[in-house]
């Protein structure tokens, strides 16, 4: 032996490689659950609720895209088939005018769209109306 000095082994553990297979996992789990988005989604179905009030103006939506409106309780009304949704805004504040306390009930069929009884009921909002609700059985 020359000069006295001998090897030493380096003992350590080289962990670089592990911290690239670690940075790769980390983004193909980032990446891959936005990736796929749900097809159905299942919607709460509601139990009973409280009783309808006595008087009350009723909207009902049709899957056929046919709307009528009335007055149900005591100063009831038979309910009118209108052709459009322009119509059956005219006859809602019409309703409306004639008596202002009652609230508005829309009956919207299982099948009719979903956009149609959000926009019902975005619209009666902007009348003024300040109760709105949704029929259900």
């Amino acid at each position: 032996m020359r000069g006295g000095r001998g090897r030493k082994f380096k003992s350590e553990i080289n962990v670089v490689p592990y911290i690239d297979v670690m940075l790769v996992l980390l983004i193909i789990f980032m990446v891959v659950p936005p990736a796929n988005s749900p097809s159905v989604i299942n919607l709460p179905s509601a139990e009973k609720s409280a009783l309808p009030p006595d008087d009350y103006i009723q909207i009902v939506l049709k899957p056929n895209a046919t709307l009528s409106i009335g007055v149900n309780g005591k100063t009831a009304t038979a309910p009118q088939d209108v052709p459009d949704r322009p119509a059956l805004l005219r006859a809602l504040r019409v309703m409306h005018a004639n008596h202002p306390e009652y609230p508005v009930m829309i009956a919207g069929d299982r099948d009719s769209k979903y956009d149609d009884v959000i926009q019902l009921i975005s619209e009666a909002k902007k009348m003024g109306i300040n109760r709105v609700g949704l029929a259900t059985k």
